[in-house]
């Protein structure tokens, strides 16, 4: 479509009249943002979930379509047939504003939903009904998070939601779109502002001639890299072969976040310096790092966050730094000194953010004082000019104005259940604790409620396994193992087992398998085999 964002912003959800939510447990992992989809169901809209496991939404949904985890290409192939086949497609938008659907065409005519119905479990029907809901409804907008990008075919799964929304021209205006609900509270600004290995500040690809130039001349005559650099997948495995020799983490912690984990730190074991700058040590930093810098929380800092919805927000100060903690900037900056690098003083954050508006067309209208209020919404490319609430009206931001469609055949999970690991192991969060949770295991209310491992798993699968509520078990994969309690549930159903990525003592990505997207490399953490083994030594309550 032409822009790295979701195209539209929070307060249209209210407004939506379809609501399609497709791998997003909204409610545990952007619970604010979720209040905003349950308005509009209170408001009249009609809510329908696609998810393997049965969440809160599902309650509220007229609709849970619960499909076999990696199966995301199917489903959403047979909506567009059956859109297709009843021709709910809008053909002027089609015709006028994109290009290549006709080889999206000759795909998806192949997979009917009752073929669909075999591979992905959800009901032929329920997959008609869902696609005539949302092909036929004007203000319909789709949401998406990890359950579908932390797959082998991510990339896969999103061009097949984009084909979805371009086949119904529901883009480019209010309360519609394809909506990436972001993961962390900077995801967004991080990639905006070049922390990719494929890009400069503001999405400007490394390969171009020009844009290096123009770059280059900014950062007094620098030489900068032609080609781009390492994935966060191609790193990992070049813990392995020699390419990575030294890493330096920010308010990052691979060896518990990255999938095969016993792997990723073995190779953290290889190298000759690891420097952690966090803000708190962690199992990591304690087996692995040779040097720890002690940064700045959210709310040490000064400078600007990009929410989902693109817009910057400016933060400031609220505690002074501890002891001899710094800010992050300044830690940056005194690192490249002492790498003997002659950068720019950059006394302050709008410092920062000048250059990056300067020399970025999406943000040259972002001025540090247009920030004061209630931030704004890139792209402004205009000194004065007015935020974007939603993108690609009246044409697609690629170039051209024309979106491309892309046709998308369905592939096998990289690794499904046999007869040695009968289960598929799907991973996430929860309500009470975020990421590595090495923030929220300190805090106390918190762990109170979920301080020990646990997993998901059907009431058939724990009684043909001889397993209580509350028991501790095994889960093994062809990587590892770790011991957990069973919470014994319907939300998920027999064949599936869940579990949280938050426990450093039992790290469920130490289960995990680290064959990702060709194209990005994002791992699989969605559908790895296991096998669960009762170890009954005593029983406590699960976390729920």
């Amino acid at each position: 479509m032409g822009r790295g964002a979701s195209t539209n912003s929070i307060p249209e959800i209210e407004n939506a009249r379809f609501l399609f939510v497709i791998g997003s447990n909204t409610t545990e992992a952007h619970p604010v943002l979720a209040l905003r989809i349950k308005k509009a169901v209170r408001n009249g809209a009609t809510l329908v979930v696609a998810d393997p496991r049965r969440i809160w939404l599902t309650k509220i949904a007229k609709r849970h379509l619960q499909l076999r985890p990696g199966t995301d290409v199917w489903l959403l192939n047979a909506m567009m047939h059956t859109i297709l086949a009843e021709g709910l497609q809008d053909e002027d938008y089609i015709r006028e504003l994109t290009e290549d659907f006709d080889a999206v065409r000759e795909i998806v005519v192949r997979y009917s939903p009752e073929d669909a119905e075999k591979v992905t479990g959800v009901p032929a029907d329920a997959i008609r009904a869902t696609a005539r809901e949302y092909a036929t409804e004007r203000h319909a907008a789709v949401f998406y998070t990890l359950g579908i990008t932390e797959h082998a075919c991510g990339v896969d799964n999103i061009w097949s939601l984009s084909n979805l929304v371009l086949m119904t021209g529901h883009l480019g205006y209010e309360s519609t779109g394809l909506n990436a609900l972001r993961g962390q509270n900077n995801v967004q600004g991080l990639n905006d502002s070049g922390a990719n290995p494929m890009y400069f500040p503001g999405y400007q690809p490394i390969e171009d001639l020009e844009i290096r130039r123009k770059f280059s001349e900014a950062w007094g005559g620098a030489e900068l890299p032609e080609t781009t650099g390492y994935r966060l997948d191609q790193m990992m495995s070049g813990l392995h072969d020699g390419r990575i020799r030294a890493l330096y983490l920010i308010g990052e912690n691979p060896a518990q976040t990255e999938p095969n984990a016993h792997r990723v730190e073995e190779g953290l074991g290889k190298l000759e310096m690891l420097i952690s700058q966090d803000i708190f040590l962690h199992d990591m930093t304690r087996k692995h790092a040779d040097v720890v810098f002690p940064a700045s929380s959210f709310a040490e800092k000064d400078g600007t966050f990009t929410n989902t919805e693109r817009r910057i927000s400016r933060v400031r100060e609220a505690a002074p730094l501890p002891g001899e903690a710094k800010g992050d900037r300044e830690i940056v900056l005194l690192m490249a000194k002492a790498l003997g690098a002659s950068w720019p003083e950059y006394p302050d954050a709008e410092s920062v953010w000048n250059e990056l508006a300067d020399l970025a067309p999406n943000w040259y209208g972002v001025r540090y004082d247009r920030l004061e209020e209630n931030g704004i919404q890139w792209p402004v490319t205009e000194i004065g000019g007015e935020p974007t609430r939603f993108l690609h009206a009246p044409r697609p931001a690629r170039a051209g104005g024309r979106a491309k469609f892309f046709p998308v055949e369905y592939q096998r999970p990289i690794e499904e259940p046999d007869s040695e690991y009968p289960l598929v192991l799907s991973t996430g969060r929860t309500l009470y604790h975020y990421n590595s949770a090495t923030m929220t295991m300190r805090e106390s209310g918190i762990t109170d409620k979920q301080e020990d491992p646990f997993f998901e798993i059907s009431a058939e699968d724990a009684s043909a396994l001889g397993l209580g509520e509350g028991e501790l078990a095994q889960l093994v994969s062809r990587r590892g193992v770790l011991e957990a309690r069973a919470h014994i549930t319907e939300r998920v159903y027999p064949g599936l087992v869940w579990m949280a990525l938050h426990f450093a003592e039992q790290k469920v990505n130490w289960l995990t398998h680290d064959v990702g997207d060709s194209l990005i490399g994002t791992p699989e953490f969605k559908v790895s085999a296991v096998r669960v083994e009762p170890v009954g030594t005593g029983v406590r309550p699960a976390a729920r």
